[in-house]
């Protein structure tokens, strides 16, 4: 009998999605194991594997096909020696009417449409219109790229995967001199021309879940300033006796997050509207930043490895995010979260809780700053730090006892060895 192909439930969240690629046509041999095709869900482009073994006899909803609901038929197979005549029959009883019309995956409009005009200048931040791939490149190599008018689609990477990074961009921006040309203005000739980019699943659920976080938990912000000569300096023995690996200022501040949690279990919470968790390990939502916005790898148990352990498995969820190619069970789920821009040269944030977690932190840069300490005044390296509480889960004494806990940690960076 013919195996229907059905659009998965990849997330808990999930509802629909977009069928990206098809990575087998129809005809095709088919084994247990065998990568089927990409969908973008709410969190992540995946794979799917074929469980069944058969013909790809027909595939109903085309690659570049978007909003296609979960459980629907996405394809038919047939299975080995089935007579082909079965097809017809079986397609002719299978309600498609549901089946949503084919659109592209990614659409890129300029502003300019209704009437000629010339191009902007600017390189476009997103996916390429006229490659209809994405163009892989760090938050800052594209920020690099629009300030100093380079197009990343003439860019070498030499980051991971072929990613461009900063030094690609201005590399390549040496590479022109003399003056930037007037930057195209659209058809009321008072704004800038420019590109309107198509959501994308991840976004959608991103800015669908962050609204709903702001509207609906009440925060509150509690900030300490971190003294971390200590951290740095110890940080700086470590990586001088790995001659292939080091360890971040990040993964330090992860397993501080999860020991000092051990110490404050009031604050390893999750709101849960009848009731409150209060969970005995620390799983740690690491924010990290992709070209359709924002995912959060989990360190699990994270009080229970080494700095080495968490670099390594921090490193790898990096990649396979900015990848898009996480599994579920790497980003659900967590129990506390956080954020880190001091590489980006922030000094003070405050970050937006993720549901039902109840705390997350938010990371600055290491700055110097001057103190008056024992008669004296001395700079030190000072980071900012604040804790960011739904006031449903966890109180202000309590959030102010883990930031002293956390803090006790960071200035005193040996424990984290122990």
């Amino acid at each position: 009998m013919p195996i229907k192909i059905l659009m998965p439930a990849l997330s808990p969240t999930m509802t629909e999605g977009n069928l990206v690629k098809w990575h087998k046509k129809e005809g095709d041999t088919i084994v247990s194991g065998d990568i089927l095709a990409e969908i973008e869900t709410d969190k992540a482009t995946m794979e799917i594997e074929a469980v069944d073994e058969g013909k790809l006899a027909k595939i109903l909803i085309p690659e570049g096909t978007e909003e296609v609901k979960v459980n629907e038929v996405i394809a038919v197979m047939l299975e080995e020696d089935e007579d082909a005549s079965k097809l017809d029959s079986f397609l002719a009883n299978l309600d498609t009417s549901a089946a949503p019309a084919a659109k592209p995956a990614a659409e890129t409009k300029t502003a300019t449409e209704t009437a000629p005009a010339p191009q902007p200048t600017t390189a476009p931040i997103a996916e390429s219109a006229n490659t209809g791939s994405r163009i892989l490149a760090t938050p800052l190599a594209k920020r690099v790229a629009q300030q100093g008018n380079v197009d990343l689609k003439t860019v070498a990477g030499s980051g991971p995967h072929g990613r461009i990074i900063k030094a690609d961009v201005e590399s390549a921006g040496k590479k022109g001199t003399g003056p930037r040309p007037m930057p195209a203005r659209s058809e009321d000739g008072l704004t800038p021309t420019f590109d309107v980019i198509k959501v994308s699943n991840i976004r959608k659920i991103v800015a669908q879940r962050l609204t709903e976080a702001k509207q609906q938990v009440p925060h509150f912000y509690l900030t300490v300033e971190c003294e971390v000569d200590e951290l740095m300096r110890l940080r700086e023995q470590i990586n001088n006796t790995m001659d292939d690996w080091k360890i971040s200022v990040n993964d330090m501040i992860i397993r501080a997050c999860a020991l000092a949690l051990i110490k404050v279990p009031a604050a390893n919470a999750s709101w849960g509207g009848d009731h409150i968790k209060h969970f005995h390990s620390a799983d740690i939502s690491v924010a990290v930043a992709i070209d359709e916005g924002l995912v959060t790898p989990i360190i699990r148990s994270a009080e229970t490895k080494t700095l080495l352990e968490i670099s390594t498995e921090a490193k790898a969820l990096i990649i396979r995010a900015r990848d898009g190619k996480l599994r579920p069970e790497e980003f659900q789920g967590g129990t506390f979260s956080l954020s880190n821009l001091g590489m980006y040269g922030i000094s003070h944030f405050g970050a937006i809780i993720n549901p039902p977690q109840g705390c997350i932190i938010a990371v600055g840069a290491a700055e110097d700053k001057v103190v008056f300490r024992d008669g004296q005044f001395k700079v030190v390296k000072s980071m900012s730090c604040t804790l960011s509480v739904d006031h449903r889960v966890v109180d202000g004494a309590v959030g102010a006892t883990f930031l002293q806990a956390f803090k006790d940690i960071i200035t005193n960076p040996y424990l984290l060895v122990l």
